[in-house]
């Protein structure tokens, strides 16, 4: 996500950060290849024009150009016009009402119905009854499909009666979901690849007839600029409140989330970073520069470990760590809390400097890490329930079978069993640190 503007934005600010002093041709030769650097992105034309004006007049002046580090002053106001660009503040759904109603909307292709589901997984795990509704009444098993996420989120579903118009059925699924206690109703609505006259006219009286708070447009990310075109004959045909970005994951520009925000000024709510039911991340706009800056985020990594681990295991685990009593059930418990994350790749989307890591390298690292965790994996499951509880009496015959059972070579045992001794000395300094902090302290 972003690798490619990031990239071209490190290179730019590379250089900015070598000289003692800039001057107005510095910075315009800098937001020249900033600009280029924006419309390899694919972001919209107009908008990388606008930002560019923006930080160009913000960098023009004595304070910045005379300053001690004006490299920095530069990447500091085009970071700030970055979150400015994305939206300033985070926007969530309305959910108040009771019921909350969700009009999803979205092309062919766009994910809107799977992002449907994920929205129903997301508000369940918070406690909320959720209805799904299954407006898609042209596409061929739409209505199934929604069934089969409602059924995997645990959620109640209804679909259309035979011969009953859309803007009826949401009728009917408005006041069910009142007699019922729901607290949230999504509209999976029908899809085109392209907005019809048809499309629109089913949608307005869709709204009209329930009158919800939430009408939120699910948008490919990958097809860049034309996501500004798509939203915008939405929000003037319907009206939207939010926006949904699927398909970040591959996307390696993101032209769509620097635009389409700007051009029609709806925020952007969440994005799509992935097929599973919680792949979708909350949209935080100062998050996002830092990412596209190459500072990372580790806001966000913080709070999807916090989602993620289980807090008695880490619990039981930080005791043994602080006893120095740490086995290899430990360390296999640390590489399948570090899977519920996510993969590799956006656990260092979200790790500062990445972006300065070439392509290559970074998918490089990727493929070996990965391999790496299901090899060590693999192989703690093959010891038994004494070796990974005492890796002292892990001798060389014992490796041997277990290198076999595991489908692995000795050698890889011996990498783990390395990694493992090491994370114990390091256990042992940082033992060691504390009791001499303390003792300082008495």
């Amino acid at each position: 996500m972003f690798d490619s503007l990031s990239g071209n934005l490190n290179r730019v600010f590379k250089n900015l950060r070598g000289y003692g002093k800039l001057t107005e041709k510095n910075v315009e030769d800098a937001l020249r290849e900033v600009r280029m650097a924006l419309l390899e992105a694919d972001v919209h034309f107009e908008v990388a024009k606008t930002f560019i004006a923006r930080v160009k007049e913000r960098c023009m002046g004595e304070e910045v150009l005379q300053s001690v580090t004006p490299g920095q002053q530069v990447i500091k106001r085009v970071s700030e016009e970055l979150v400015n660009l994305l939206g300033r503040e985070r926007t969530d759904f309305q959910l108040n009402a009771q019921p909350a109603m969700v009009m999803m909307l979205g092309l062919h292709g766009a994910g809107k119905t799977t992002t449907t589901g994920k929205l129903a997984t997301r508000w369940k795990k918070e406690g909320k009854k959720v209805l799904l509704v299954g407006c898609d009444i042209r596409r061929p098993a739409a209505v199934e499909q929604l069934t089969v996420l409602a059924q995997q989120a645990g959620v109640d579903v209804i679909g259309p009666n035979p011969g009953e118009a859309v803007p009826q059925l949401g009728m009917r699924a408005r006041d069910h979901a009142m007699k019922n206690g729901h607290n949230v109703v999504i509209f999976d609505t029908g899809g085109r690849f392209q907005i019809d006259d048809e499309l629109v006219g089913e949608l307005k009286e869709l709204k009209m007839m329930t009158n919800p708070q939430n009408v939120v447009l699910v948008l490919d990310a990958a097809i860049g600029q034309e996501s500004v075109s798509v939203a915008e004959k939405f929000n003037d045909a319907v009206g939207l409140t939010g926006l949904i970005l699927t398909k970040m994951d591959g996307d390696a520009r993101g032209g769509a989330a620097l635009s389409v925000q700007a051009v029609t000024k709806v925020p952007i709510h969440l994005i799509g970073v992935g097929e599973k039911a919680e792949d979708l991340e909350a949209f935080h706009p100062d998050r996002i520069a830092n990412r596209i800056l190459g500072m990372g985020d580790v806001v966000s990594l913080v709070e999807k470990a916090q989602e993620s681990f289980d807090g008695a295991e880490m619990e039981g685990m930080s005791k043994r760590f602080l006893k120095n009593q740490m086995n290899l059930e430990d360390f296999l418990m640390q590489l399948q809390q570090m899977k519920k994350i996510g993969s590799l790749g956006k656990i260092m989307d979200m790790m500062p400097g990445m972006p300065k890591i070439p392509a290559d390298e970074k998918a490089k690292a990727i493929e070996q890490g990965e391999m790496q965790t299901k090899k060590f994996e693999a192989i703690i499951l093959s010891m038994t329930v004494a070796e990974r509880r005492k890796p002292a009496i892990l001798q060389a015959s014992r490796r041997k079978r277990i290198a076999a059972g595991s489908g692995t070579e000795v050698k890889d045992v011996n990498q783990l069993l390395k990694q493992f001794k090491q994370a114990q000395k390091m256990t042992k300094k940082m033992k060691k640190s504390q009791k001499k902090l303390l003792k300082f302290a008495k």
